[in-house]
Order: structure tokens, then C-alpha cells, then sequence
């Protein structure tokens, strides 16, 4: 299989690279301003916001499956515009399209999410991305949609951002609940998603519900740091419209895919009691 996987020099895009090596398939990458740096990747500069470039690079590539995961924060173009470019170009060589999302499109509330529920986007975005939602699914009513939370691993920006917190530099919102998930669980799942023919949309998130400042508190628990200079605020303290409680209710995802989402409290669990559970599954013979 060839895959063309559209933001493959991001922290998602480079794992979904890496799995998809790993699986034996053909794997081109995009990148615009970063690298993909992944032996095997054949990389290509592309600007979303570009549609002729877009359907050209598309049509060279000639891709079984494209992975649609740019965006840029605050940049409607990239985010909306580029997401619609790429499924215009993936429609027109016939190649599956899994599109990745997020949970920012919703407003927040004290019930969870499930997978069908339309976006209420209360910033701009979010309401990037229920656009970019829209064009996807008006131009490819067959392409998976994939809406995700908080991403975690190595080179996250969720981590920085509660080191930085911790040390003082960065302010973490205590009212502001989201699921947290590995990337690699994430990319994972997205591979699972390109081999299928599931259609529409699907939560996949962790099954832990935290606050972010809940997360600067897991993240020092788990490297060692001293958690005391914490610094925490509210969204009402800051006078930001901001989505509140988000949680996603990914039982669907649970039920259809192989691939184990974890949840934050086990991901970043103490070094030694993580170690710990890690040995206990291979002498169970558990993965």
C-alpha cells in the first residue's frame, strides 16, 4: 500500500510515517516549514493552503490512502482551506482518506461526547476545524474522520507545556477537561482506520478525563519534578472563551479497533510503577 500522509513532519504525522513503514507499506510525507526526519520516508514540501499544488503533488504520488493531519493554530487557511484541498485531490485519484480532528469543535459541557454529535465551536479554531469537518465530509462522504484530544510522547507540546508550567514560565487551566492520548496509540488507530472501510466520525481519545493542570501534576509525578511552582488559572480568571469540559466518549472506537487506547494516569504513571505494570503483562503474556 502506498500512504501519503499530508503533515508528516508533525508529532502525529511522524509516528502514523513510522507505523506505517513498520507495516511494509510505501509511505510519502509532507512537511511546509519543519522536517520529517524518518529513514524510509520519502519527504515532499507542500503548502495546504496551495490547492494546485496540492492535486498535483496528489496526482505525481498516486496514493492508495491519504492521512490528512495539518493544522496550524489560529491559521484558518491551513486548518480548514488545506483540509479541503487535501480531500478534493485525495477524491480525485480515488484514494481513502482518513482526516484527523479535534475535540476543539465542541463547547464544552458535563456529558461526554459521542462520536456523531455536531460541532459547537465556541473560538475560532474550532470553528476551523468543524469547517474543515464539513468540506471533508461533503466531498468524501466515505472518508473516516478521526476526532482526538490532547496528544502525548516524546516532543509533545502538551509535555512542554507543563514543564514550563512547573518551572514557572507557562500558566495550566483548572477547568479545562480533556482526554488525553498516546501518539502512538493515536497513530496506531489511524492506521487501523486506513486499511478499513469505516465511514464518518469517531472519537478516539484516552479513557482518562483530566484538567490540564491535573496533566502539569501527572507530568511531574512522572519525570520527578517538584510540582510546588505550579502555576494554574481559570478560563474565567483570564476572561478567554475557551471549550470548558471536553470529554469524547470513545467506546465505539474501543469496540472496532485492535489498537489499545490508554489512558493518561497509566501513561504517565511513575517510571518505577510503570516498569512495574510492564513486566507484570509480559510475564502474563499480555501486550
Amino acid at each position: 500500500m502506498r500512504v501519503l500522509v499530508v503533515g508528516g513532519s508533525g508529532l502525529l504525522g511522524r509516528s502514523v510515517c513510522r507505523r506505517g513503514l513498520g507495516a511494509g507499506w510505501s509511505v510519502v510525507g509532507t512537511f511546509h516549514s519543519g522536517e520529517i526526519a524518518v529513514p524510509g520516508v520519502a519527504a515532499r514540501r507542500l503548502d495546504v493552503t496551495d490547492r494546485s499544488a496540492v492535486r498535483a503533488l496528489v496526482a505525481e504520488v498516486r496514493p492508495d490512502a491519504v492521512v490528512g493531519t495539518p493544522y496550524r493554530y489560529g491559521d484558518w487557511a491551513v486548518t480548514a482551506d488545506g483540509a479541503a484541498h487535501v480531500a478534493l485531490a485525495a477524491a480525485e485519484v480515488g484514494a481513502r482518506l482518513v482526516h484527523v480532528s479535534s475535540d476543539a469543535l465542541h463547547a464544552g459541557r458535563p456529558v461526554p461526547y459521542t462520536d456523531d454529535e455536531p460541532p459547537t465551536p465556541v473560538h475560532a479554531y474550532g470553528a476551523a476545524k468543524a469547517a474543515a469537518e464539513t468540506a471533508v465530509r461533503a466531498i468524501d462522504p466515505g472518508a473516516a474522520l478521526v476526532r482526538t484530544s490532547l496528544i502525548l510522547g516524546e516532543g509533545s507540546k502538551q509535555i512542554q507545556l507543563c514543564r514550563d508550567a512547573l518551572a514557572g514560565r507557562a500558566t495550566l487551566f483548572s477547568d479545562e477537561l480533556r482526554c488525553p492520548i498516546d501518539v502512538t496509540d493515536l497513530a496506531g488507530a489511524v492506521l487501523e482506520l486506513v486499511a478499513s472501510t469505516y465511514a464518518g466520525l469517531l472519537n478516539v481519545a484516552g479513557p482518562d478525563a483530566v484538567s490540564r493542570a491535573e496533566l502539569g501534576l501527572l507530568v511531574a509525578e512522572r519525570y520527578g519534578l517538584d510540582a510546588t511552582g505550579l502555576k494554574t488559572t481559570t478560563s474565567a480568571a483570564t476572561g478567554l472563551v475557551r471549550p470548558l469540559d471536553v470529554r469524547l466518549d470513545s467506546a465505539r472506537a474501543t469496540a472496532l479497533l485492535r489498537t489499545r487506547l490508554r489512558g493518561v494516569r497509566e501513561l504517565l504513571a511513575p517510571r518505577d510503577l510503570a516498569l512495574s505494570v510492564g513486566t507484570d503483562r509480559a510475564e502474563n503474556g499480555k501486550s
